[in-house]
């Protein structure tokens, strides 16, 4: 589960997409801050068959909601709307089920969905046995084009329209460079890791330019097929040096 990312800035974005779409609509924004549940950050749909950018709120509102039941103000970021009782479970949507959840199950079956750019997304690794996060990069030094859906929600007190999005997540576990990333599981009874294999572990998933135009407008099938796992040298490998160094030096240490 990703809860931090930090957008492509507007210039990159533009220099990059200039190959692949005609014409992109950019809002100007700011990316020199990360993004993190809740926050503003920008995706990239279809308006009147025209790819857009639209800045919109990370963390699905589920449709028809009325009043302030489920949508209150954060107590964590003033003027933040945020789902109670959990306040950050709408930033990512678990592919499997995503076509019955309520918050997601609308944008899915309407075909919402959004391309999210990004530098980097945050995973936590937790192989020293503590946690050091991990810029997930691209090796190439180009954007992520990250898979989510996108809705938007009226405000039934003030009448504001309020775009918000999600990011797609699908299992992951046993992949090279992205399984090794979140804390182990533990058994719900014995409270000790359950096997590896067995593991749900999470991913983002990056959608490649030739296969925009079919993510954006084909249907669910040819949607589901395009979430896949990029290979591990797609990947910047820095972080990845960096903790299997730390834990050579565990090793030495004598520690593990």
């Amino acid at each position: 589960m990703c809860n931090l990312y930090q957008m492509t800035p507007k210039n990159d974005l533009q220099t990059f997409t200039r190959q692949y779409v005609d014409d992109l609509g950019l809002p100007d924004f700011d990316a020199t801050r990360p993004v993190g549940p809740f926050g503003t950050g920008l995706f990239l749909h279809l308006v009147s068959n025209r790819v857009t950018g639209t800045l919109g709120q990370w963390g699905m509102i589920r449709p028809g909601q009325v009043g302030r039941i489920d949508y209150i103000q954060s107590k964590v970021t003033p003027g933040k709307r945020s789902p109670a009782p959990r306040p950050r479970s709408t930033n990512n949507a678990r592919i499997e089920g995503i076509g019955t959840k309520p918050t997601f199950a609308h944008a899915w079956n309407v075909g919402q969905r959004c391309l999210v750019p990004a530098a980097w997304y945050a995973e936590p690794n937790w192989e020293t046995g503590r946690n050091i996060w991990w810029h997930i990069k691209r090796a190439d030094g180009t954007p992520w084009f990250l898979a989510g859906l996108w809705s938007e929600w009226t405000d039934p007190e003030t009448g504001e329209v309020v775009p918000n999005f999600t990011l797609i997540t699908r299992n992951c576990t046993g992949h090279p460079f992205l399984g090794r990333l979140h804390k182990p599981e533990l058994d719900a009874k014995t409270k000790r890791p359950i096997p590896p294999e067995s593991e749900d572990k999470r991913s983002l998933v990056h959608i490649d330019p030739v296969n925009w135009s079919k993510w954006l407008t084909g249907s669910q099938d040819d949607a589901r097929q395009l979430l896949i796992l990029q290979p591990s040298d797609v990947f910047d490998q820095g972080d990845a040096q960096a903790t299997d160094a730390a834990l050579s030096n565990l090793v030495r240490g004598g520690l593990f």
